[in-house]
């Protein structure tokens, strides 16, 4: 054991009384995955005390008590503010006995009353049918971090530590977890911590040794490697190791006083003396057995430090010989010091936990909507682009929805309770206007040339990687503050699982009565699939949509605004949201501006309206529906609908725009869905639908299937087709343009294909002229990219180049 201090900071009482404590966490754990009755074993133990089914994981939570039996003795001596993140997964069964054995678990749950009746509850329950999951699910008090997947402990970590000056974040990471690449790359959120007014992230690597059935590769390189590693990462480790409890008992505490000491000291001086450099962080590198104090051997196999503890170490308890052991690992822990006659702890170790609010089971970090204070936003009606008539406007969508997001972050700076994230993607996704107002986080090294906005005490988060940016926003968002994630739509795919295990989390959350609501997660998805036509095919991807609405529809909204003035709406309501994923996707390139404010803002509301302006079948039953979903697929729509009235007036056309795509699922289904009635309306009930959509196709169909007129839906979207190309041409290549929409309409109104054969050959022929000229000459044809709303013909109005306008993000 080397880089570890040598002084004993416990007592011979001290050290008892906390070895006590933690056996007191081990049994407890032990009796969740394992005992059905007979909770304190005052009768031998039989088979019909076990749990019919054994669910869970002992190796990992051996380790999880030690350090938290610690970690309260630290807090309780210096009234410390410390939150507990446990990375490894599944290891609900030690935090769980730990909220209990404080207090905590039976003030949010009486009816696990602190006795034995209280334990048997308490056992039962776990990985249990109507009980509790196997790992910290939001039903365990003190938990922000449910470890089902593994990799992002780290990264909420510091989300949680950002802007909470007084707060301590221990993360518990595993090693099997380390393996991971999204935590292997939050090692390196210690660039992005300012001791000044940030809280503090005291990781602990817990090296076990072992998966679930092979050997982790960080316990087992050389120690003065990865004391290297984690330097170079910026980090001043500590190894503590051992399987002797008495010594390791000794250097984990000595261990905590000294990166205790060293916290208060970086902190102490960047808060009197200014921020002064990136200091090298503290953390433990903790090295025990898998599976520690469990049977050495099982069957004459090893068990405890090898991957045979890793989940259920004796599985087979219709062997008697097995029940004889679990009865004798059971009283290893002698339960009898450890519990008086009730079944409750015993006085002077319950007096070991820290009171009220200074348990990290009751930390109200951990319980983030007990701190949330609603965002000051300015009134977005002030920013609406100012249009004369329908298309007379044009603006960058996310550019003005920027400046919002710039005075929202001025209203709210000594706050500190509002920050935004994105993959090095804030000015190519138009959003740099706020930085008129803040910089970008950074708290490395910087030299002369790189450039302005670059400071400590930036509130904007930048860094190439997907998984951090949603990591820091969901701790963030946890621990009770507000956020924007802003990201190039393709590859939002990155955290499709971590978007899975948030929504998820909600979805419990809102079954937990003391759970207090907290801050929406909310994603712009910018440069998106039909203005990546310099990037290309790798660029050209909206499935994230598909993948959000397989969420819970209490959780999940989808918002798609046609232009500037319905994106400062739907922005202004997602940051005032609650309990929600709120998915927008918007453009980033110039693009006409249809309603006025006082027009968007009902029918953002709405979330889906009839655009009468844009139709031919004022007052009378239309021959077909046109309607449209997202930016690109409106203008296509709206360009359709004017060539239609143009040259087949006598058609009786309905234009139909969706901005919230919940409303086209049944009101059963979403509590967005619109009524049926309301929807047929809308759509009617027997007339063609052409239905110009964002996204794939199918996603269009998924939602509407049970809808009275969905057999005569036809619906037009991405069907991987993309290239380095112009604007018009991706539509074209996937056959949302106005052209084929109108040859659509032409073929599915009823006897109108053999009445409008010469228009069908027009835009046939359109579609050809398409082709050759920007073959070339590498951009859209003037009458494409000059078309304007309410101009017939080929009006040259605007230039090619505003369509084609782009970036090297």
């Amino acid at each position: 054991m080397t880089d570890q201090p040598t002084d004993r900071p416990l007592d011979p009482a001290t050290l008892t009384a906390i070895d006590a404590y933690w056996r007191a966490a081990n049994y407890l754990s032990i009796g969740q995955i394992y005992l059905l009755d007979n909770p304190l074993l005052r009768e031998p133990l039989q088979r019909k005390h076990v749990k019919p089914r054994l669910l869970g994981h002992w190796g990992t939570t051996p380790g999880l008590n030690f350090i938290y039996a610690h970690l309260n003795r630290v807090i309780k001596r210096d009234d410390l503010n410390v939150l507990y993140v446990a990375g490894p997964g599944h290891g609900g069964p030690g935090i769980v006995a730990n909220t209990y054995l404080e207090g905590t678990y039976t003030e949010v749950y009486p009816n696990v009353s602190q006795d034995a009746a209280g334990l048997k509850r308490l056992f039962k329950q776990f990985s249990f049918p109507g009980g509790i999951g196997s790992h910290c699910t939001p039903e365990a008090p003190g938990s922000i971090h449910e470890g089902g997947e593994l990799g992002y402990s780290l990264s909420h970590a510091y989300g949680a530590a950002f802007d909470n000056p007084d707060l301590i974040v221990a993360c518990v990471v595993g090693d099997g977890e380390a393996e991971t690449g999204p935590l292997a790359t939050a090692w390196h959120s210690n660039k992005f911590l300012n001791p000044v007014r940030d809280g503090a992230v005291l990781p602990i690597l817990h090296l076990n040794g072992y998966k679930i059935a092979n050997p982790c590769f960080l316990a087992r390189i050389p120690e003065d490697e990865l004391r290297k590693l984690f330097e170079g990462y910026g980090y001043a480790p500590i190894f503590v190791e051992g399987h002797e409890p008495a010594k390791v008992h000794q250097a984990m505490a000595a261990a905590l006083d000294h990166c205790l000491a060293e916290i208060k000291r970086v902190q102490t001086d960047a808060r009197t003396n200014g921020f002064q450099g990136r200091p090298a962080w503290p953390m433990i590198v903790l090295k025990t057995p898998k599976g520690w104090t469990c049977p050495h051997e099982i069957d004459g196999k090893q068990v405890e430090g090898s991957w045979r503890s890793h989940q259920v170490p004796l599985s087979d308890m219709n062997s008697e010989a097995h029940v004889r052991v679990l009865e004798t690992w059971l009283k290893s822990y002698r339960p009898e010091e450890l519990f008086d006659a009730t079944g409750k702890l015993q006085p002077e170790l319950a007096a070991l936990a820290p009171t009220g609010e200074k348990r990290m089971g009751a930390n109200p970090h951990a319980n983030g909507g007990l701190l949330l204070r609603d965002l000051e936003l300015p009134d977005f009606r002030a920013y609406a682009v100012e249009t004369r008539a329908p298309g007379a406007a044009s603006a960058e969508a996310t550019r003005v929805q920027g400046k919002f997001l710039r005075d929202a972050m001025k209203l709210n700076r000594d706050a500190k309770n509002f920050r935004l994230f994105s993959p090095d993607e804030l000015a190519s996704n138009r959003w740099q206007d706020v930085l008129d107002v803040t910089d970008r986080c950074y708290t490395a090294d910087l030299e002369p040339n790189d450039g302005t906005h670059l400071s400590p005490d930036g509130r904007t988060m930048e860094v190439l990687s997907e998984h951090q940016c949603q990591g820091w926003l969901e701790g963030y968002l946890l621990t009770g503050r507000h956020g924007f994630f802003s990201c190039y739509e393709a590859f939002v795919h990155i955290v499709d699982s971590m978007l899975n295990q948030h929504a998820k989390w909600l979805k419990v959350c809102r079954e937990v009565p003391w759970r207090r609501p907290i801050a929406s997660l909310n994603y712009l998805l910018s440069s998106h699939v039909w203005r990546q036509d310099h990037n290309g095919f790798s660029h050209q991807d909206p499935g994230f949509l598909d993948h959000v609405v397989n969420k819970k529809a209490e959780i999940v909204r989808v918002y798609l605004p046609p232009d500037a003035n319905c994106l400062l709406s739907v922005t202004d309501h997602c940051l005032r949201s609650r309990n929600y994923v709120n998915v927008v996707v918007a453009g980033k390139q110039p693009a006409p501006v249809w309603l006025t404010m006082a027009e968007a803002v009902p029918h953002c509301v709405a979330g889906v309206g009839i655009w009468g302006w844009a139709g031919s079948d004022t007052g009378a039953e239309p021959d077909v529906v046109l309607a449209c979903c997202g930016d690109v697929p409106t203008l296509e729509v709206l360009a359709a609908s004017s060539f239609l009235r143009e040259h087949l007036p006598a058609l009786k056309v309905r234009v139909v725009n969706v901005v919230d795509l919940m409303k086209l699922q049944p009101a059963s289904e979403h509590p967005h869905g619109l009524p049926d009635k309301d929807f047929d309306a809308l759509f009617t009930t027997d007339k063609p639908i052409i239905f110009a959509f964002h996204g794939y196709p199918w996603l269009i169909h998924r939602l509407t299937y049970r809808r009275t007129n969905h057999k005569n839906l036809h619906v037009r979207g991405y069907k991987e087709e993309g290239t380095t190309t112009t604007p018009f041409d991706m539509c074209v290549l996937n056959q949302i343009d106005r052209f084929n929409l109108v040859a659509d309409v032409i073929d599915r109104v009823p006897g109108l294909a053999v009445k409008a054969a010469g228009v069908r050959q027009l835009v046939r022929d359109k579609l050809i002229e398409h082709r050759q000229y920007i073959h070339e000459h590498g951009e859209d044809l003037p009458e494409i990219s000059g078309w304007a709303w309410g101009q017939k013909g080929v009006a040259r109005i605007g230039s090619a180049a505003a369509d084609t306008a782009s970036d090297n993000g």
